[in-house]
């Protein structure tokens, strides 16, 4: 049986991530700031992963940006430098 991930947030936290959602710089972390707000709200990871945003997520990206928000609050919503493709060619 799955167990059902939650986040509970104090409402100083769930206002940081609606002000983040609604008016961050980056789309990625108004993304992330939406899904963390839909969980909090009572949604399960599941149905935010395959319909709660503009496109579907793996769950278990869902479940790491959960993680790393309640480790590193915000903060761990960013993408970590060395992240990503590396270049094909260094000039």
């Amino acid at each position: 049986m799955v167990t059902r991930r939650i986040l509970s947030l104090v409402p100083e936290k769930r206002l940081e991530l609606v002000i983040l959602r609604d008016t961050g710089k980056k789309p990625y972390m108004r993304e992330r700031a939406a899904a963390l707000i839909k969980i909090n709200d009572g949604q399960s990871s599941y149905e935010v992963a395959r319909s709660g945003l503009h496109k579907k997520r793996d769950v278990d990206a869902i479940y790491g940006w959960i993680d790393r928000y309640e480790e590193k609050g915000i903060d761990g919503l960013q993408i970590s430098p060395g992240r990503g493709r590396k270049p094909a060619f260094s000039p």
